[in-house]
């Protein structure tokens, strides 16, 4: 029991420690530093995360050749691992706020290369089942660290545009993988999509482990709106009367380090339950997650079997795939710089626009005639990447900013768990419809679905951040009054 006691004991937040440097100069000097290495650090993980998740897609039409599986079939593995992903996110979510996001990350990542391992060299449907839905589990450990990381280390003012750079890796993850497993799976076999990837996410949990550091706390630094001139700068004499004052009162306090922890999960919990599960506007991001989130599962994971189907090869397809991938990019920087610099922090209007300009765009795209060349594929799924990866990137950071740093994983999981519940349609759902009906009926459901996304972000037009010192202030009057 000890020894699981002091395994898990790494997933533990990094302590608080004294101030490491002389003078604001220094500070600033040591914060810049460390704030690119966490950016760059998070951004190569989190990009290696899709490594080993998002191969499946260019794999379909080999794991049908090969094994005989239906897309039917191929869409319930994929919908299956989605959802608990989205459960995995949650209740990651709810542990990333509260675990070293180290450790987490690179172990998260480690596990689920494992489980990809497994997956290529199997060939029975029920183990290919079981290694992806533990796959999907693992694959929740990423994201939670992630925005643990970046709430604290970039204030609210600065979010939208460190966020969506962060967000572009795993765009730029899922188009380096949807390339290579393209050449991988035509010229040396479907077994090495999973297993190539499996080998370069092993090797990344360790450059996380030697790279990432937990919060700017634990490396001595101060908040970061201390860095970008939000609050004022505390010269480190003063910090240390400050601690010396608060030392002593907490040794004259009569309650024990135990009940203080105790006391201290308790207003976690309710904080969460006031902040989070009952803030309506985080509700509403929620359900937009969800048909966003089909939208672009749906290109992702039938855009090569579509393409496929109307005789592209599958390593053009995946040159094809990797266009909106990178489209994403360009729209994804675009809608984080916009709410930063013309809507004041507002995501909902540039989220309801750019959904607006999706809809028009798959319109198109499901109206192109039988034939057309790959340059014009190219060019469609270009234009309908920009659009839908925008609203996606933006629901993340709305959610962190009504549930503010205090519970950004927490929200950052539900969304998600909204979101990848959608799998349940893109994945099984689409390939029903695909076996059934074919591809009009499901571009069909796709514009119902860009239609649906577009109200909740209505609702939330004129919805501001939420400032942590304010909500926690309002907590502290409410016990009091209790």
């Amino acid at each position: 029991m000890s020894i699981l006691s002091k395994a898990l004991s790494i997933f533990k937040p990094a302590e608080p420690i004294a101030p490491q440097y002389k003078n604001e100069e220094e500070m600033r000097s040591q914060y810049g530093y460390w704030r690119l290495r966490q950016l760059y650090s998070t951004f190569v993980g989190y990009g290696v995360f899709y490594f080993v998740r998002k191969n499946i897609s260019i794999a379909i039409p080999l794991l049908e050749n090969s094994l005989g599986i239906s897309k039917a079939a191929i869409g319930m593995i994929v919908s299956i691992s989605d959802v608990v992903y989205g459960v995995s996110k949650f209740v990651n979510g709810f542990l990333g706020d509260r675990c070293n996001a180290r450790y987490f990350m690179a172990v998260g990542l480690l596990l689920s290369a494992l489980a990809n391992f497994m997956f290529g060299m199997s060939s029975a449907v029920a183990v290919l089942l079981a290694a992806w839905v533990l796959n999907g589990w693992f694959q929740g450990m990423g994201s939670p660290p992630c925005s643990r990381v970046i709430c604290h280390w970039f204030s609210s003012k600065e979010r939208g545009t460190y966020w969506s750079i962060w967000n572009t890796s795993h765009q730029i993850g899922l188009s380096l993988i949807l390339i290579m497993g393209g050449y991988l799976g035509e010229y040396f076999g479907w077994r090495y999509v999973f297993c190539v990837p499996a080998a370069i996410a092993a090797l990344t949990s360790l450059f996380l482990l030697e790279r990432m550091r937990d919060t700017p706390a634990s490396l001595g630094l101060p908040d970061p709106e201390v860095y970008t001139k939000e609050k004022p700068f505390v010269p480190v004499e003063e910090q240390k009367k400050a601690e010396a004052v608060a030392s002593e009162t907490e040794a004259n306090a009569d309650n024990t380090k135990v009940a203080e922890e105790k006391q201290s999960g308790k207003e976690f919990f309710r904080f969460l339950c006031r902040h989070v599960f009952n803030n309506p506007y985080i509700w509403a991001v929620c359900f937009a997650n969800f048909f966003i989130y089909i939208l672009r599962y749906g290109f992702v994971t039938w855009g090569p079997s579509y393409l496929n189907a109307r005789g592209v090869t599958l390593s053009h397809a995946g040159i094809t795939m990797a266009c909106f991938e990178i489209a994403g990019i360009a729209g994804s920087l675009l809608a984080g710089w916009m709410t930063d610099r013309f809507f004041k922090g507002k995501r909902a209007p540039v989220c309801a626009y750019y959904t607006i300009a999706s809809l028009i765009s798959i319109f198109v795209f499901w109206k192109l005639p039988v034939g057309s060349s790959v340059w014009v594929y190219s060019l469609m799924f270009i234009v309908t990447g920009f659009f839908i990866y925008g609203p996606q990137l933006l629901v993340a950071i709305m959610a962190t900013d009504f549930a503010t740093k205090k519970a950004a994983a927490t929200a950052v999981g539900m969304t998600g768990l909204f979101g990848y519940l959608s799998s349940i349609v893109s994945g099984w759902g689409m390939g029903r419809i695909l076996d059934a009906y074919g591809w009009d009926v499901a571009f069909q459901m796709l514009l119902a679905c860009a239609f649906l996304s577009i109200l909740p972000f209505i609702f939330a037009w004129s919805a501001k951040p939420n400032d942590l010192e304010k909500l926690e202030a309002e907590d502290r009057e409410e016990t009091k009054e209790s």
